[in-house]
């Protein structure tokens, strides 16, 4: 089963989650901003899209900006700023089994259901 971390306040994350609808594969909806990923979920989420924590990192969001910018955090930093401020989060992304991908652009929602 595929599950999407998604925010429908994103229109990224809308199409994906259209994409998904639209496949007829079975798949779970998480909106991470209100069932944040724990840690250890955050952990193997970044592993198994193959990066540093850090790219995971919205480098765009205002609050990044004001506290992260700049400063230079280990993978676990990154992940424990990720859980206690979800918004920082990329999005949408979607794994299954231990395959993950980003969701940008929307190419790459195919890759998951492949």
């Amino acid at each position: 089963m595929i599950k999407i971390y998604h925010n429908n306040r994103c229109s990224k994350s809308r199409c994906a989650l259209a994409v998904l609808e639209e496949s007829g594969q079975d798949f779970e909806v998480v909106n991470y901003l209100e069932a944040v990923p724990t840690v250890a979920e955050l952990t193997g989420i970044v592993e198994k899209l193959g990066i540093k924590a850090e790219e995971l990192v919205r480098k765009t969001e205002t609050f990044y900006k004001e506290k992260y910018k700049g400063k230079i955090l280990s993978e676990r930093e990154w992940i424990l700023a990720m859980v206690e401020n979800p918004i920082l989060i990329e999005r949408p992304i979607l794994v299954s089994g231990d395959k993950a991908v980003i969701g940008r652009p929307m190419e790459k929602v195919n890759d998951i259901l492949s």
